[in-house]
């Protein structure tokens, strides 16, 4: 491997220049260009009472948080998901138990006629190759 000097070896020049004579009348430039007499002067107690307000509403919002989060979870309703897990993984409950305690209104509900076309039953039946399992089923 080659060695590296740093002291030998060619530097690459800087792309930025500064004009001739930019530093030496740079404050007195700065302060003309300055006008002092437009600069606004904000009173620190009236920015106090703002900021202690501003404070003030996030405390108030940040404690509530708690108490709306906690009155949504304690909801009456059963969570149709939890319910339809419950009753998939109880050994005990069978299809009789769920239908004695469905309502006529809720089975009435659950009675859906389909009216299905001659013509969709027989495609049906020609493109299905296992026809004699949809005959059992």
């Amino acid at each position: 491997m080659k060695t590296f000097k740093l002291k030998d070896e060619s530097k690459i020049e800087s792309g930025f220049v500064t004009p001739d004579h930019y530093f030496e009348n740079f404050s007195e430039k700065m302060m003309e260009q300055w006008d002092l007499n437009d600069s606004k002067v904000i009173p620190i107690a009236h920015s106090r009472k703002k900021y202690f307000l501003i404070v003030a509403a996030i405390l108030v919002f940040a404690l509530m948080i708690p108490l709306v989060n906690n009155d949504s979870t304690n909801s009456t309703e059963i969570d149709a998901v939890a319910l339809e897990n419950y009753i998939t993984y109880q050994s005990n409950v069978n299809q009789y138990d769920l239908i004695n305690a469905l309502e006529e209104a809720e089975i009435d509900k659950m009675n859906i006629s389909l009216a299905i076309e001659d013509k969709t039953i027989e495609d049906v039946l020609i493109y299905n190759p296992h026809v004699e399992n949809l005959i059992i089923e």
